[in-house]
């Protein structure tokens, strides 16, 4: 089995909720993902003293090495959830180190906050890691005999120029790329070569953790394409299955390949449709909340009937019959159940009568009051983020 070298960003992530405070980042997070896969393999990233302990401690417990080059601070995120965006610290672009030689037979290069990295492969991957200024892998000097990108769709336009994602992709095969992978959130993963293209799709998990979640999918794709020699249709297709496993668990590594393809996870069919955003909205907590929601369901593509933003406040025999209309017209309720406001309540028993999906958020709810809902069909978290993806996968195909 061919040497497997991981080199990028070991940070410190934290978030408030869910609960979350480990030394990961990228490359981290990729050798934990990939310890059965490719066992032994070598991470290397900048760190100081306090990541520098994390670092081989987490090397350590996965049977592999590590090698550290010295930085003035580690990074930090922090998520108040792993849907919001990270406070970084210190903020990019305030330090940067040497880039780090790295050579071997498969390397896995993730893009850095601190430097960067000059990789001489036989085969690499590579994962830019920043959707703004993303180089092509080249650009630094780096060289390998055989190459596979993988990134998203604002990374690909960034890369290359092109607004359109898979002419992005398509113009990185024609410049010397063997594999490209291109993520395209709810649509999958389009996988591409010279001769064949294949979409690879999103499996839905019960709970939906993203922090780390594209680290998952890269490095697992790595250790099969790269180092096991696994067809990258086919690696491609189980890293999708790893990362529906680490959302639902947040556990590494995840089972071996033959374990993930009798995983019970539905791939995705991306629905279309509205949510009616039910839930209270008469301080500044409770507000926020409703924006954070709101904005998160649009960006995934829903349409979103929020009665605060739609209707506004005002009499009951105004409010309520526009209310009632927005929620009739509606695919999916969204409801936050938090404090068990009463027309929260009232709008998913109405939902309920009309066989509509609720998909409930309840946090420091007794679990008395959530028995009528839970008994009718209600899909019900305390996680936000979970709540928000499974709201979306409900919507009708």
């Amino acid at each position: 089995m061919s040497d497997f070298t991981i080199v990028g960003g070991v940070y410190r992530e934290r978030c408030i909720e869910p609960l979350w405070d480990a030394i990961y980042g990228s490359a981290g997070r990729a050798l934990a993902a990939t310890a059965h896969l490719a066992p032994g393999a070598h991470l290397v990233s900048y760190v100081d003293d306090a990541t520098e302990t994390g670092a081989q401690a987490l090397a350590d417990g996965c049977g592999g090495t590590f090698q550290g080059h010295q930085t003035a601070a580690s990074v930090c995120f922090d998520y108040l959830h792993p849907l919001a965006a990270p406070r970084i610290s210190p903020p990019p672009g305030t330090q940067q180190n040497a880039p780090i030689m790295v050579s071997g037979d498969v390397v896995l290069r993730y893009g850095m906050l601190e430097g960067d990295a000059i990789v001489h492969a036989k085969k690499a991957i590579y994962d830019p890691q920043s959707s703004f200024g993303t180089t092509l892998f080249e650009a630094n000097g780096s060289k390998a005999e055989s190459l596979a990108v993988v990134l998203n769709t604002a990374e690909a336009r960034s890369m290359t120029g092109l607004e359109d994602p898979k002419a992005a992709a398509s113009s990185l095969i024609k410049d010397g790329a063997e594999v490209v992978v291109l993520k395209m959130g709810p649509l999958g993963a389009l996988v591409l070569t010279a001769d064949r293209e294949q979409l690879v799709p999103l499996y839905k998990s019960p709970n939906v953790f993203k922090i780390g979640s594209g680290d998952v999918f890269s490095s697992t794709f790595a250790a099969l394409w790269g180092v096991q020699g696994i067809d990258p249709f086919e690696a491609a297709d189980i890293a999708s299955r790893a990362t529906a496993y680490y959302c639902n668990t947040r556990s590494l590594p995840p089972p071996d390949p033959t374990a993930l393809r009798k995983q019970s996870f539905d791939p995705l069919t991306p629905g279309k449709g509205t949510i009616y955003l039910a839930g209270p909205f008469f301080d500044i907590g409770q507000r926020w909340l409703i924006e954070e929601a709101n904005d998160l369901l649009v960006e995934m593509g829903a349409k979103v009937f929020s009665p605060v933003h739609a209707v506004g406040p005002g009499p009951a025999n105004i409010v309520a019959p526009e209310d009632i209309a927005g929620l009739e017209a509606s695919d999916v309720v969204f409801a936050i159940l938090n404090g068990m406001d009463s027309g929260t309540v009232f709008e998913v028993g109405y939902a309920v009568k009309r066989g509509i999906p609720v998909v409930g958020l309840a946090q420091n709810v007794r679990p008395e009051d959530l028995k009528m809902m839970e008994g009718t069909g209600c899909e019900i978290h305390s996680d936000f983020a979970s709540a928000i993806y499974r709201a979306i996968w409900s919507l009708p195909t």
